[in-house]
């Protein structure tokens, strides 16, 4: 809904909506019957912001334990948001000693979101 409602009133395309967690779940059920942490695949959903919709990105094996297409790393997330809010992954800051850092080492928006 909240995507919809961006979208109705014309704000998406200034409106980034990132979805996502700290990390995936374990593809099998544990003895508690629950999922435990899973670091090496999760899904995040990107909406608005100036990216074109209506595509995935990516792909698990059919268990969704570990990608087998377009890995997405952190710092590529990082670089997707950065962008949408103006700034190039290769802007540099200053960092606490004063030497300059580029903001996301590393990072890049994947060309499906060019």
């Amino acid at each position: 809904m909240l995507i919809r409602d961006l979208a109705d009133r014309g704000l998406l395309e200034d409106t980034l909506v990132v979805t996502a967690g700290e990390f995936g779940r374990t593809p099998r059920i544990n003895n508690d019957a629950g999922r435990d942490h899973w670091p090496q695949a999760q899904s995040i959903l990107i909406a608005g912001g100036g990216y074109p919709g209506g595509q995935v990105i990516g792909s698990t094996n059919a268990k969704a334990e570990y990608p087998t297409s377009r890995p997405i790393s952190p710092a590529d997330l990082n670089a997707i948001i950065y962008r949408s809010l103006g700034l190039s992954p290769d802007d540099t800051i200053l960092d606490h000693s004063g030497r300059p850092t580029k903001l996301v080492p590393g990072g890049e928006v994947p060309p499906e979101l060019a």
